[in-house]
């Protein structure tokens, strides 16, 4: 693998990383979001120190020979705690004993980073290895132990996250259960990274030479796992976020005809500032609701609950249930009141001595608006 092949993947998960910055600024208290944010940030990591140029660049910056294998060591661990934090957070449970789980994991990697450190500290590692410090340095004491220490860390953090992804995909369905067994899959990827490094080391420990499954074959097993395991991350947290999108701009929609048919008599009507057509969907949706309530309001006077418990009656005769049967009184109520409103814009005529507007809530008002295009009953009052 050349740089190219570490630096487009670590500008990925920067980009990644850029776009969840507003959200996790708005939110850092989250640990589900927090998370996420470390696994993205240190896989971008992990790929950018761990490119040829960049070892190099990192070793004459700090003037100490091979220190960058240490530090991507670090990286790597740091990585795979945060994807193990990330599971936990993400599963839930009392909030206690998820933080307890995740204290106890940070708490484990952190002590095999610090141990990785001073390990390369007490050893000897004068000649520079780009791309196959391990199998050069398999039989220096101590490098040999931080060597050992580093894939040990990584393989207990794929078995766990394989054990915990693959129980947790047989019990959801989903985009949920699509995106563990992508993880799962990255981690099988992991798997065979560590079993190429460890095979390499084997042999070089027996007299043999297959040095070039750590040098040429593990990284790019360590690059396909990593890329697809931090696509399984985001894959049901952005299927999610599409579909809440979605599910949004659907109630807007839906509310339509009721804003429409109010527009005439809100108070407002034609004084507010129009919102911008790329606002977020949620502030369209309060928007339109906010019209809707005031427009109710200037109806007030002229709501006729007569009018309404008929409506009502002749919903339930053409067999609608009872919440969709208040729903199309509701309707009928309104739309007879902007026709009322028309006719008498001073409001002298009240059509009922105790005016009471439709269920307020915006599953009420969405179905409202379906009614008021949809009903019969609504129709009917309207001729």
């Amino acid at each position: 693998m050349d740089g190219s092949s570490y630096y487009l993947p670590a500008v990925a998960m920067a980009t990644v990383l850029a776009v969840k910055y507003p959200s996790l600024r708005r939110s850092w208290r989250d640990p589900l979001l927090r998370s996420v944010c470390w696994v993205l940030a240190l896989t971008g990591l992990v790929f950018f120190f761990a490119a040829p140029p960049t070892i190099s660049e990192v070793n004459d910056l700090l003037g100490v020979t091979n220190v960058s294998a240490p530090l991507v060591y670090c990286l790597l661990s740091a990585f795979s705690a945060a994807c193990l934090v990330l599971i936990v957070n993400w599963r839930g449970g009392p909030p206690e004993a998820t933080r307890r789980t995740s204290r106890r994991w940070i708490t484990g990697y952190g002590v095999v980073i610090v141990a990785l450190v001073v390990l390369f500290a007490l050893g000897d590692t004068p000649v520079e290895r780009l791309r196959d410090f391990d199998t050069y340095y398999a039989d220096e004491p101590f490098v040999r132990e931080m060597i050992v220490l580093y894939l040990g860390a990584l393989a207990v953090a794929g078995v766990a996250m394989n054990v915990m992804c693959g129980r947790w995909a047989l019990q959801v369905r989903g985009r949920l259960r699509a995106g563990l067994l992508v993880i799962v899959a990255g981690y099988v990827c992991n798997i065979a990274y560590l079993t190429a490094k460890f095979t390499a080391l084997v042999a070089h420990w027996n007299g043999g030479n297959l040095d070039h499954l750590s040098s040429d074959v593990a990284p790019v097993l360590a690059s396909a796992g990593a890329q697809i395991s931090a696509v399984g991350f985001c894959l049901p947290l952005a299927c999610q976020r599409a579909g809440d999108t979605w599910s949004t701009w659907c109630t807007y929609r839906r509310l339509g005809p009721l804003w429409r048919e109010l527009a005439p008599v809100s108070p407002y009507a034609g004084r507010t500032a129009r919102m911008p057509w790329w606002s977020p969907a949620e502030l369209q949706v309060t928007q339109r609701e906010s019209d809707i309530h005031d427009g109710l309001l200037s109806l007030h006077p002229y709501f006729d609950t007569g009018l309404r418990a008929r409506a009502h009656a002749a919903a339930l005769a053409t067999g609608s249930d009872p919440v969709q049967a208040r729903a199309e009184a509701d309707a009928a109520m309104v739309a007879a009141a902007v026709r009322a409103r028309a006719a008498d814009p001073g409001g002298s005529r009240i059509a009922s001595p105790q005016p009471t507007g439709p269920a307020e809530g915006p599953r009420d008002l969405v179905r409202v608006s379906v009614a008021l295009r949809r009903s019969p009953v609504v129709a009917a009052v309207r001729t």
